[in-house]
């Protein structure tokens, strides 16, 4: 697994300080994306949470995800929260070290009291002393917030700093970007009232079971079953929903969202508890020991060329906005809406937008790490584009001839736009995962595609077990 380290540098920690009777809450910010460009430690907002613990226990909630690895826990992760201002709100994201969980707080505009919430994305500082201190907010404490430096502080750039080094292995990376994907095909599922979303969510077994486990709607709550019948939602590795447990006393609901379930094949999930002014939610991947990264799906659309130039006309027509509505970048940009959510899902994969199940739309933000090599790493892309510049795609009306540098041939055929393989990997997944880079070389030699960075890039070898 590729990884490499990033230096986020903070003004000074994150902390909780206590002055006449009320709480400030400073979160320090890194370097990060604004309307004006890249800028150090920006400051996105200052203001009073009008629902402090809540707000306190969703941050923690955040945090916890960040910080752990539900799949090899022996393995440390540290990771900082990215922290979005959109106009009306501010979101906190983290991704969890293993790469199978996706959380994040979005704190609405009735949830903040204060300056209007400034555009960007950067890092936020949450250290172990502020996580303490935000554990022991009480329910009647005013609670100042400011995300970024004092207004002092941002034009005073001399003086200490604080330095993390963040590990950025690229099947994280490419978390983030199949996470927003997979979300875009959810539905809402199922509503439970307050109540009976504790007593659910407090039944669930600490440890995962052997295989995947399917809840399905039954009256006010949610009932356990063995397979995928009408309605169900996968649930893999219910353990993974803890941060839950962190704000289930302020939820005023829990919102279930999930895809059609065509078969008893593990599918990820969302998981939304409903807080006052605020969201929390948990997006699982389909088993604990696998992570987003492998989902592919993604891989459609970073197979065209199409794709890559409709995204550098949609990019430039983005403007952080909280909601992105398709139909207005359609007309603003003149293309079919169907290759405008093709340009977003590409855009995706270099953390410019995210997707949000609650409001079933995406929404503009830039992540605040080199997540372009979500698209120069992919094995499957990588190994897809060596074969269309090695010359070994063959098109025979619907049929496609791919032959490996091994010698292996492995026809791709198909049938209704989707296309199937003769190879272990289609055999394995049945197309579960997105395709398989024979089927992905096919797709793009079928559309004219140019393998970028064809001219002059280093040979790569195809093997059978690469994906």
């Amino acid at each position: 697994m590729t990884r490499s380290t990033q230096a986020v540098t903070y003004r000074r920690p994150s902390a909780l300080e206590s002055s006449a009777g009320s709480s400030l809450l400073g979160l320090e910010t890194s370097r990060g994306a604004t309307p004006s460009g890249p800028q150090d430690h920006p400051r996105f907002f200052a203001g009073f949470l009008t629902a402090p613990q809540v707000a306190s226990a969703g941050l923690l909630a955040v945090a916890d995800v960040a910080a752990a690895r539900y799949y090899q826990r022996q393995l440390r992760a540290s990771l900082d929260p990215v922290v979005t201002g959109s106009g009306d709100r501010l979101r906190f994201e983290s991704f969890s070290g293993c790469g199978g969980v996706y959380a994040r707080l979005d704190v609405l505009a009735e949830g903040l009291d204060g300056d209007e919430v400034r555009h960007g994305t950067t890092n936020v500082d949450v250290n172990n002393p502020l996580r303490e201190a935000l554990s022991r907010i009480g329910c009647d404490d005013p609670l100042h917030l400011r995300v970024g430096p004092e207004e002092l502080a941002v034009t005073t750039l001399d003086g200490p700093v604080v330095e993390k080094k963040v590990p950025l292995p690229d099947r994280w990376l490419r978390g983030f970007a199949e996470a927003q994907v997979i979300a875009a095909g959810f539905e809402l599922r199922a509503e439970l009232p307050a109540a009976d979303a504790v007593r659910f969510l407090r039944s669930l077994p600490r440890s995962s079971g052997r295989g995947a486990r399917w809840v399905v709607p039954a009256g006010r709550s949610l009932r356990p079953t063995t397979r995928a019948v009408p309605g169900a939602v996968c649930l893999p590795g219910p353990e993974r929903l803890v941060a839950l447990q962190r704000v289930l006393r302020h939820a005023t609901a829990l919102r279930v969202y999930g895809p059609v379930a065509a078969s008893d094949a593990a599918v990820a999930s969302a998981w939304e508890a409903v807080l006052p002014g605020m969201r929390l939610t948990l997006t699982l991947s389909p088993d604990a020991a696998r992570g987003f990264s492998g989902e592919g799906g993604v891989l459609e659309s970073l197979a065209t060329d199409q794709a890559a130039e409709d995204a550098e006309l949609i990019a430039v027509l983005l403007a952080w906005e909280p909601r992105i509505d398709l139909g207005d970048l359609a007309a603003a940009s003149g293309l079919p809406v169907d290759r405008v959510r093709a340009a977003l899902v590409r855009l995706g994969t270099s953390g410019r937008v995210g997707y949000d199940t609650a409001e079933a739309a995406y929404f503009h933000r830039e992540l605040p790490y080199d997540a372009g090599r979500v698209e120069r790493h992919n094995p499957r892309l990588r190994d897809a584009r060596a074969l269309v510049r090695a010359g070994a795609v063959a098109l025979e009306g619907e049929l496609g001839t791919v032959t490996a540098d091994d010698g292996h041939v492995h026809r791709v055929r198909e049938d209704g736009g989707t296309l199937s393989c003769t190879c272990m990997w289609w055999a394995r997944y049945r197309g579960g995962r997105g395709p398989c880079k024979h089927a992905l070389a096919v797709r793009m030699v079928r559309r004219g595609a140019t393998a970028p960075g064809a001219a002059g890039a280093e040979a790569t070898t195809i093997t059978e077990g690469a994906r």
